[in-house]
């Protein structure tokens, strides 16, 4: 067990207490409804969500489906992980041996690819045969890069024959995907007979923000009535504009209009609590990964008044692509801190199928509780629980570290169930798209 844990910063207000005790008290309850709504809509096959602790209100900012931390785990949890990817597994498709790992392009990121490693030996744990097929062009053969843990991954091409897809003989059942696509989808991987997971579909080529929070809006709503709780408390508030150019300004007064607005509707609620601190919106980048195209907005003006380098800076995405769309998103503070140092953290918890597996804080001395903390000069550290983030203790408080976790569990699962009806209405589309259009 991680002894070390963030500390929170501020005292509980009424919102946050009220919630976490109303998590002890309905549990049950609250287990039974997330097992009725993944058996409706399957849960995506693992997820990444990071979440933001104000004390007066805790919610995730972002949602990733292709998660790329499983080397900063905490090694304990390894058997629930195994336990997990067998059930998701086993659900795509009970009788599959062999899976094909199609990890990202970029082989010169080491910490990636420990991930990746690590990923890999977690599904041969489970019980299946790994290999990992590469997308990159310049491949030609097996190429294998040792990484400074003492690991190695032996990257090899994929070779499409007609339906299916293959490396150096070896056929896989299905093809799991740990590449977000953001540079588009791979022509190779489409109308495969063989099964690929998460679909194509939910990468960044395809996948909007705006869309996912929308989900999770309605899903923050069901859960809310069923609580008898606000929810705004496990929802961050947002608004979009669709069609931005940060270089040629273009798309500049929906930003300036929409943030204005945002701002005016978090300022209500922190009335409505009394919460003093001063709101703020996140503007960044609708689809997009890695903490691109990501800056914190407390005025309208400060939009206006953006200099060359931070119009450039917001303008690109993940492999070049250009930004077009923005989401605006309240900013959610975060009052953990982690060290003697007492740098700024946050909670990102992963999951598997509907499993809580593990997670751990992101952490950034350089950076404040109001900024992005995915950024170059972050750390990590296993989240310190001694059970995974699904088993509260009732005998203790309700801000006690099991039950602080159960309620980081419990709102990250609000957003994988978002994920989840999100996939559902990419792979309807996929279903009824013609043939022409399914493949572009």
């Amino acid at each position: 067990m991680i002894d070390a844990v963030p500390n929170l910063t501020t005292a509980q207000t009424a919102p946050l207490l009220r919630f976490e005790s109303l998590l002890l008290e309905r549990a049950a309850n609250i287990e039974s409804w997330f097992r009725r709504e993944f058996l409706k809509t399957p849960p995506p096959f693992y997820c990444s969500v990071d979440l933001r602790n104000a004390g007066f209100k805790l919610a995730p900012v972002d949602t990733n489906l292709f998660p790329a931390g499983f080397n900063n785990l905490n090694p304990a949890f390894e058997s629930l992980c195994v336990r997990a990817l067998q059930a998701a597994l086993e659900r795509v498709m009970p009788s599959a041996c062999d899976v094909l790992l199609v990890p990202e392009n970029h082989t010169r990121n080491l910490f990636y690819l420990e991930s990746v490693a690590v990923l890999q030996d977690l599904i041969q744990k489970a019980g299946y045969r790994v290999r990992l097929g590469s997308l990159r062009t310049d491949l030609s053969a097996p190429e294998t890069i040792k990484l400074p843990s003492g690991r190695e991954v032996l990257l090899e091409p994929i070779v499409r024959d007609g339906d299916t897809v293959s490396v150096a003989g070896f056929k896989p059942c299905v093809i799991v995907l740990n590449n977000d696509l953001s540079g588009g989808r791979p022509v190779i991987l489409e109308n495969l007979v063989q099964p690929v997971i998460p679909p194509l579909g939910v990468g960044w080529s395809n996948r909007l923000k705006t869309q996912h929070f929308g989900h999770y809006h309605d899903v923050a709503a069901e859960f809310g009535e069923m609580l008898g709780i606000d929810p705004w408390w496990i929802e961050p508030l947002f608004r979009n504009c669709g069609q931005v150019n940060f270089k040629t300004r273009e798309g500049e007064e929906c930003l300036v209009s929409n943030v204005a607005l945002l701002l005016e509707d978090i300022e209500a609620k922190y009335r409505e609590y009394g919460v003093k601190d001063e709101p703020f919106v996140i503007v960044k980048a609708d689809a997009g990964t890695y903490g691109m195209g990501v800056m914190t907005v407390k005025s309208p003006d400060e939009i206006r008044n953006l200099n060359r380098d931070a119009r450039k800076k917001m303008a690109s995405a993940k492999e070049g692509r250009e930004v077009t769309g923005a989401i605006i998103q309240e900013g959610v503070y975060t009052f953990e801190r982690w060290g003697d140092e007492q740098a700024t953290a946050e909670p990102v918890v992963y999951m598997i199928d509907r499993y809580v597996v593990g997670g751990f804080y992101r952490v950034h001395g350089g950076r404040s509780n109001t900024e992005n903390l995915n950024a170059p000069g972050a750390s990590f550290q296993p989240l310190a629980f001694a059970e995974p983030c699904s088993h509260p203790d009732c005998t203790q408080a309700p801000d006690a570290r099991p039950n602080r976790f159960y309620a980081y569990g419990v709102a990250a699962r609000l957003a994988l169930l978002a994920a989840a009806r999100e996939i559902a209405v990419a792979n309807t589309q996929a279903a009824t798209a013609p043939l022409s259009e399914a493949a572009a």
